[in-house]
């Protein structure tokens, strides 16, 4: 009778256990893009490899140049189509290769923004690279750079132009907001898996 009873009451502990795990497969639903512990440590990994980049690129002056690869007679960035901004990958600049050689192989996307104030202190952002629209698991990082008065714009070559401060160039793409500090843009670079 004893054994009987051990019996029953394991079947019906087996019949709890396994009515809760369906019922906890039944209330969440699994796709391909639910979060899970192996995304976020791409994202991780993704983030960590841009603040390297960024920094690395504003350590060497590189970022800086990239946002001054401006060609004012075509009023856009060097190299690039009516559209004024490159999407079939980076810029032909430090930076710009710096991204290529970590991104282009490993089926990472990357968009790049720089954003500015206008006098007004509203904030614009003008795309410099532009590789499609980013997936949910995106990451976003940034890293500032002050652009000063006496600035140069950079040649095609990623050389500074001699007398072509950023206070003289009819067509730059941001304006001044006043005192020795043209404006302070931020460089964002936002990236994601193909």
């Amino acid at each position: 009778m004893r054994g009987q009873a051990h019996t029953l009451e394991a079947v019906v502990a087996g019949l709890l256990l396994l009515s809760s795990i369906i019922f906890a497969l039944q209330t969440t639903a699994v796709t391909p893009l639910s979060a899970s512990t192996s995304s976020q440590h791409i994202e991780n990994q993704q983030r960590s490899v841009t603040n390297g980049i960024l920094s690395a690129a504003a350590e060497e002056g590189a970022l800086k140049s990239t946002v001054l690869f401006w060609n004012n007679s075509s009023e856009r960035f060097h190299g690039t189509s009516d559209i004024g901004y490159y999407t079939n990958g980076p810029p032909n600049t430090t930076f710009g290769r710096m991204l290529s050689r970590s991104f282009d192989d490993r089926s990472i996307s990357y968009n790049v923004r720089i954003v500015f104030q206008k006098p007004d202190g509203e904030s614009l952002r003008r795309p410099l690279v532009d590789q499609g629209v980013p997936s949910d698991n995106a990451v976003v990082t940034s890293r500032t750079v002050t652009i000063t008065d006496d600035d140069p714009l950079y040649s095609a070559s990623e050389e500074p132009i001699p007398g072509s401060g950023v206070t003289n160039a009819t067509s730059f793409y941001m304006q001044d907001t006043g005192g020795n500090v043209y404006n302070v843009v931020r460089v964002e670079v936002i990236t994601w898996r193909i």
